[in-house]
């Protein structure tokens, strides 16, 4: 089989890319995706009408409460090697990217496609290398960071960008093989980027002879997408670039619809991991590529919950009252003061006739009471659907429940956010994977990267690709991006206590290990090792026959009187020796919780 020209190979592209297009037409894909957004930012009404109509974005409220309970928090990335000669790598690589997740501003991006998982059904990220380098001369006199050959002075480079980066992707730019069902069996993805025409004709990363034969496409940034904000702009023209990845043949290339040309030749793909796209999925349907978001399943409740408040506040402006009255028996006082507010007002009548006849009520149309009951009804048919309860929402439900129903129904709602959760902490670690294999291929030069020391200090590691060369595997510790419940987080610590209670007697439980982790985890102190003491190394029994040192007293046994005069209390704090004197009291704990932390631990923790 003869060989394909680039000509050829890129007619066949383009032809993909416009497959993929029809079957999306098709599909309603890209329709279903702005009236979603849409849903989610109010514009739920497609026209304008004079009448007056409500809209109750329980929408938005949805999408609200579950973002923040899966991605909150900065994550805690835990690395683990699968070799055993990569552990102290590992180390290493463990905190550098938990440094970088923060110091490159990964969460803001990831928190941008988590919107996008949950409104559309999906989100995309992108992982890439970014290197920049910048040309420095130094002033006339200070030839330090320049090389000076003859009477020339050559500008030293500088790398001002030396990282690998995350970057949200739209939805609407992604574009994959119709006949995929998932990521696994995709042959190829590319993706859509409009630039101005200067823009690429100015890029040197692409090709001379194809910039100079390209045309803009549109006059518009979005010029063929209806449901985006116009931009436009009749001396600048755009142009789509399609960056597409062939999967099968792991090759990469970049073109543009307004040229005949590759603008970067078809190569082998630059990532060792193969294309850069992480995939957030929320609910797979089976044997379809795209999933559905939160939204979809709860759209058409969401319109009738609307045309439902839009006819109550109807009939209650229909409920007005008015009255029929016999024009001949009113003046023009006897008419203001019949159709005044204020009360107890007099009202002239002109004539002898009967006063029953004079006014009377007009009959109002009555709303019907159960019309009102719609309202609430589907209200509780998207709870059911979402699975979003009112106790999620902040709100508090009418009936009243013991606190072991409110547990279990909270329970029951929060196995989705647990779900969803796993979904995401999954892309968390992907995301890492990606970022380390990155720099493992890319890194040049030593970077450093900020890291907490034992005792809340911050230190600063050097490192370089050698130092975090290894295979390893990425897992994100569970809840870690999930808001933290501060109350929640001491009563575990302190029933911690309650369990290990009865072992502690035994002289098994580690007691300073066990109070660090209750002040660290359960009351947020950072250096608990500076309030407990070490326990004292057990001493030797005495020679047979022999008196111990006088340095070493006996204790009183229990029962015995000390020389004060009162018993003492039988104490058995295992292996933990007692606390030092003087020491500095626990700043930030309550008093009452710190009295109650040291009767269950036996111990007296320094106090105020």
């Amino acid at each position: 089989m003869a060989r394909q020209t680039h000509s050829e190979t890129l007619s066949k592209y383009k032809q993909k890319i416009a497959t993929t297009k029809r079957w999306r037409r098709e599909e309603d894909y890209d329709d279903l995706w702005r009236r979603l957004i849409d849903l989610y930012r109010g514009k739920q009404y497609e026209d304008i009408s004079p009448e007056d109509r409500l809209l109750v974005n329980i929408s938005f409220s949805t999408v609200n409460v579950i973002a923040p309970s899966v991605a909150v928090n900065y994550p805690k990335i835990a690395v683990n090697a699968r070799r055993p000669d990569d552990a102290p790598k590992a180390i290493i690589t463990e905190a550098v990217i938990n440094y970088w997740w923060k110091h490159y501003k990964v969460r803001p991006e990831f928190r941008r496609a988590v919107k996008d998982f949950l409104v559309v059904g999906h989100g995309w990220l992108k992982c890439g290398y970014r290197y920049v380098e910048e040309e420095s001369i130094s002033e006339e006199g200070d030839q330090s960071d320049a090389q000076v050959e003859g009477n020339e002075i050559t500008p030293t480079i500088i790398v001002t960008e030396d990282r690998p980066f995350v970057e949200r992707v739209s939805p609407f730019d992604v574009f994959v093989d119709p006949d995929a069902t998932s990521m696994q069996d995709a042959r190829w993805i590319a993706q859509r980027i409009r630039r101005t025409l200067t823009e690429v004709k100015s890029d040197k990363r692409y090709s001379r002879a194809a910039r100079e034969s390209i045309n803009a496409t549109s006059w518009g940034r979005y010029n063929e997408d209806p449901g985006k904000r116009q931009i436009q702009d009749t001396q600048e023209g755009y142009v789509e670039v399609w960056e597409f990845y062939d999967i099968v043949k792991k090759t990469m290339s970049v073109f543009c619809d307004g040229g005949d040309q590759y603008l970067v030749k078809p190569m082998d793909m630059p990532y060792a991991f193969g294309h850069p796209f992480v995939m957030i999925r929320n609910y797979d349907i089976p044997d379809y590529f795209y999933p559905m978001g939160d939204l979809e399943a709860i759209e058409p409740l969401q319109r009738e919950l609307n045309a439902t408040r839009t006819q109550m506040m109807n009939h209650r402006k229909r409920y007005s009252r008015k009255y029929l009255y016999k024009e001949s028996a009113f003046d023009a006082d006897g008419r203001d003061a019949l159709e005044s507010d204020y009360d107890n007002v007099m009202v002239p009548v002109n004539g002898d006739e009967n006063l029953a006849n004079v006014v009377a009520p007009f009959p109002a149309v009555m709303t019907p009471p159960e019309f009102y009951r719609q309202s609430d009804i589907i209200e509780s048919d998207i709870q059911t659907v979402s699975g979003v309860s009112e106790y999620q929402r902040g709100g508090v439900p009418e009936i009243r429940r013991t606190a072991t129903e409110a547990a279990i129904v909270q329970d029951a709602a929060n196995a989705r956010a647990a779900d969803k959760l796993a979904t995401i902490e999954g892309a968390i670690a992907e995301v890492a994977l990606r970022l380390v294999s990155l720099a493992q291929q890319f890194m040049t030069g030593e970077q450093v990267a900020r890291i907490v020391g034992k005792d809340g200090e911050p230190l600063w590691v050097t490192f370089d690709a050698d130092y975090i060369a290894g295979e390893f595997d990425f897992e994100v510790e569970a809840g870690s991006t999930a808001p933290s419940n501060e109350s929640f987080r001491r009563q575990m610590a302190l029933q911690l206590v309650d369990a290990m209670a009865p072992f502690a007697g035994m002289g098994i439980v580690n007691m300073p290990a066990l109070a660090g982790h209750v002040l660290q985890f359960g009351f947020g102190i950072k250096n608990p090792d500076q309030f407990i003491q070490e326990a004292p190394s057990p001493m030797a029994p005495p020679e047979q026959g022999g008196m111990p040192p006088e340095s070493a007293p006996m204790p009183p046994e229990q029962g015995m009187l000390p020389p004060g005069g009162a018993p003492m209390p039988p104490t058995n704090l295992g292996a933990m020796g007692p606390m030092p004197q003087g020491t500095e009291a626990l700043s930030g704990v309550d008093p009452a919780v710190l009295a109650a932390l040291s009767q269950r631990m036996g111990m007296q923790l320094p106090n105020t």
